[in-house]
């Protein structure tokens, strides 16, 4: 059974779900843009008798605590902060990292901050190289050159519902089989008062990401963390061409590409988490039969 919690993190509530035995290892699932923690919640119970599954929304994002840019820092080095001090207060030791899209860079951070207790990645469209950003990034990168408003005014669709619809439906093999409830409910918190704004600020946030991309590559090489890769081979927003040169970096690497878009869990969730569990019964004690 998923739990649905709420803990105090620097004066903000932080909502997170969790399942599954924390004698189990611990699998720390970090959701991307626009979405929030209910990204996992089918992952999460498919999961949970074998694993300790922590999932929490960031600030700004679904039912955690929405300061306005005015009251909070909205930096990927902020929120990867805030994640950190997250993990403390649960007193999680030791776990691996889902990163996803904005969980990537968050994750990275964390993982290079504290190596230590970094037992594997599983990364689904989530990018550490420059060849996967392509296409979709030149608008965003002359935001990162000028924060301009004609700059600025050019990203403003990536909040509206059409947007939002497209990032679930682009590039899956079956449209009628993804559900309308995941767009309509991101989109909900989309439009709160406040929320474009902070939206608008992580994305000139995540033009620090691409510089810190050698020092996450050097931790892959320096600690190589198992690494399982599930990626949507159809995501405009993070294509394929990212996924490839992990590879490069990391030696133990299951590779997957899976015929599907962005969120590749809304298609291919099933078997995503068949892999989590066949890839980690090897690496990961104790997992129950």
């Amino acid at each position: 059974m998923t739990a649905f919690h709420t803990i105090e993190i620097d004066g903000l509530d932080i909502f997170y779900r969790e399942a599954g035995s924390r004698d189990r290892p611990t699998i720390l699932l970090l959701h991307g843009f626009p979405t929030s923690s209910h990204m996992f919640r089918n992952l999460i119970p498919a999961l949970a008798d074998r694993f300790h599954l922590v999932a929490p929304d960031y600030p700004g994002y679904g039912h955690s605590s929405m300061p306005s840019v005015n009251e909070f820092d909205y930096s990927f080095d902020h929120l990867a902060e805030i994640m950190e001090k997250f993990i403390v207060a649960l007193d999680l030791k030791k776990y691996s990292l889902y990163v996803m899209d904005y969980g990537a860079p968050i994750g990275y951070r964390i993982a290079a901050n504290h190596p230590e207790r970094v037992q594997g990645l599983i990364i689904q469209n989530g990018n550490a190289y420059d060849e996967g950003l392509r296409e979709f990034w030149e608008p965003i990168k002359a935001y990162w050159q000028a924060r301009s408003p004609e700059n600025e005014s050019k990203l403003a669709y990536l909040v509206t519902l059409e947007a939002t619809k497209w990032q679930y439906t682009n590039g899956v093999r079956s449209p009628e089989a993804i559900s309308p409830d995941t767009w309509t409910i991101d989109q909900h918190f989309l439009d709160r008062p406040g929320n474009g704004e902070i939206q608008l600020q992580l994305l000139y946030s995540y033009g620090t990401n691409p510089p810190l991309y050698p020092q996450w590559q050097e931790y892959f090489r320096t600690y190589q963390p198992p690494a399982l890769i599930v990626w949507g081979k159809n995501d405009f927003i993070f294509p394929a061409e990212g996924a490839y040169p992990y590879q490069r970096d990391l030696k133990d690497v299951e590779f997957h590409l899976l015929d599907t878009g962005h969120f590749a869990l809304e298609e291919d969730g099933d078997a995503i988490a068949d892999y989590i569990t066949q890839f980690f019964a090897s690496r990961l004690q104790p997992l129950p039969a």
